[in-house]
């Protein structure tokens, strides 16, 4: 065991005035399965590279291990798998790495195809297990799971379970909750450590905001208490300090001894009520600091004047002489949320741009009404550029709206002047995910929306779907965000 102790941590990017981290200090003790959370562009890729030394940086960060970053960079995609491996690290024996792609459950054979030619779960699975056939190294595994499908998913997670040293960045809950042990999470304000998996971590996070909203509520109604104390005997000090030259309506001469003392006593209450209202404030402004936002928004779906949107029946869709699925069936009627679950390859994607209109050969049976509206959500997001306005004006879709959904997935005001090829990857999906909920349609169509996605904003996209429960199609290897949204599952075999 040993400790990587950072110290001052403060970091920002050339050219900006915004620092990621600023005068951050704590401990990682290296034989952790440490998880790695937090909202996208909050600089979880930020830090693992400033572990590598990659940037320049204020304060200290010591550790008495190497660092070792998930995924490798691949020189020559169309080397052999075994050259890959070699490349990486010269020295790396052979029983090694074939017993970790044992436990991975690739074959051999994998090594003597080239790297290009290996399906993207291949190629996670074959990097990782070089990753670990090294010795000494603290390994930084960033996002790993998002070319893999559900199956691969949990055979890399229970993989990892067995393992120790490393940060693992995944925004996937069922994943972290198989195979951490603590987290470290970015927050708002604050980077924290705490003992545990996702779930108990974010138990912990939710007890301690429910806590502090139950604070906040306490100290407005003292502070408007205080103020109205402060304003009313500020009203009778006045009073009093305006009869000191006056007489009594008997006409008795007033006892200004006995006015000079009420005043002090009035003032002494007065400076009272003004320390206990400024330490209600000060109070109260320590409180909400790491709340994520949960403003509730308006959105609605259009009706459609059928029951029934879609419907496949013993369908197979071919590509020249493969047939990626064959038999399949089942109708999609409004107000259900279907997931459309399966293996890589086994034609979940095929189906999706079918009923979405595309040009796909098939067989068998296939309805959809002309004039169904349908909103799509692929996984490409290289087309976007330009600013968040500029979109919504090109899409039809009320600005006012979609910016609101980003908001409440953690866009900041600064981030929406800035242009959308800058985005980093989640918070490209963020856009396309905010402006398909902004459209007036029918039906959603999403194909893996989550990738990249930042797992508080997947809990987050599953309140809004939930509350508004829209038609929708979709393809996610999310188990956590299937099992809580979808109310039927066509599984492709």
């Amino acid at each position: 065991m040993s400790l990587i102790n950072v110290s001052k941590l403060t970091f920002a990017y050339e050219g900006t005035y915004e620092h990621i981290f600023e005068n951050v200090s704590f401990q990682l003790d290296t034989d952790w399965k440490l998880g790695f959370t937090g909202r996208n562009g909050r600089g979880k890729t930020t830090f693992l590279n400033l572990l590598l030394g990659k940037y320049e940086y204020s304060g200290t960060i010591s550790a008495q291990v190497g660092f070792e970053y998930f995924p490798f960079a691949v020189a020559d995609p169309a080397a052999l798998t075994m050259d890959v491996m070699q490349e990486i690290d010269p020295e790396m024996e052979h029983w090694k790495l074939m017993r970790e792609l044992s436990l991975l459950r690739v074959s051999e054979d994998t090594l003597y195809r080239p790297f290009e030619s290996l399906s993207n779960g291949e190629q996670t699975k074959v990097l990782l297990a070089a990753l670990f056939v090294r010795e000494n190294q603290f390994l930084l595994i960033d996002e790993p799971t998002n070319h893999l499908d559900a199956k691969g998913r949990k055979l890399v997670s229970d993989y990892l379970r067995t393992k120790s040293g490393y940060i693992l960045v995944s925004h996937d809950r069922a994943f972290l909750d198989n195979c951490v042990d603590h987290i470290l999470s970015i927050n708002k304000t604050n980077i924290e450590i705490q003992k545990g998996n996702f779930s108990s971590w974010w138990e912990n996070k939710s007890r301690q905001d429910q806590f502090e909203l139950a604070e906040d509520e306490k100290l407005r109604k003292d502070i408007k208490r205080l103020s109205d104390s402060a304003k009313r005997t500020g009203g009778w000090a006045h009073e009093v300090e305006k009869s000191k030259n006056g007489t009594r309506s008997s006409g008795n001469k007033l006892d200004k001894g006995y006015v000079g003392h009420k005043a002090a006593k009035m003032m002494k209450r007065s400076k009272s009520i003004q320390q206990r209202q400024e330490s209600a404030i000060a109070e109260k402004s320590k409180l909400l600091r790491n709340l994520e936002s949960a403003d509730s928004l308006k959105i609605a779906q259009l009706p459609y004047h059928k029951q029934q949107l879609v419907e496949l029946e013993d369908l197979s869709i071919r590509y020249d002489d493969k047939t990626v699925c064959s038999g399949v069936s089942f109708a999609l009627e409004q107000g259900d949320r279907i997931s459309l679950s399966g293996s890589n390859g086994s034609g979940k994607s095929s189906i999706l741009k079918l009923i979405c209109g595309e040009d796909i050969n098939y067989t068998g049976h296939f309805a959809r009404d002309s004039q169904l509206s349908i909103s799509y959500v692929s996984q490409d997001t290289s087309q976007l550029k330009g600013s968040l306005s500029e979109y919504a004006r090109e899409q039809g879709i009320d600005e006012s709206l979609f910016k609101s959904i980003l908001r409440k997935l953690d866009f900041s005001r600064l981030q929406f002047e800035k242009d959308m090829s800058t985005y980093s990857g989640g918070q490209k999906k963020k856009v396309l995910i905010a402006a398909s909920l902004s459209e007036q349609v029918h039906l959603h169509i999403w194909d893996e929306p989550l990738n990249f996605i930042d797992v508080i904003s997947r809990m987050q996209i599953e309140e809004l779907l939930l509350e508004y429960t829209p038609t929708i199609l979709f393809v996610e290897h999310d188990r956590e965000f299937c099992a809580n949204i979808a109310t039927k599952q066509v599984v492709l075999d």
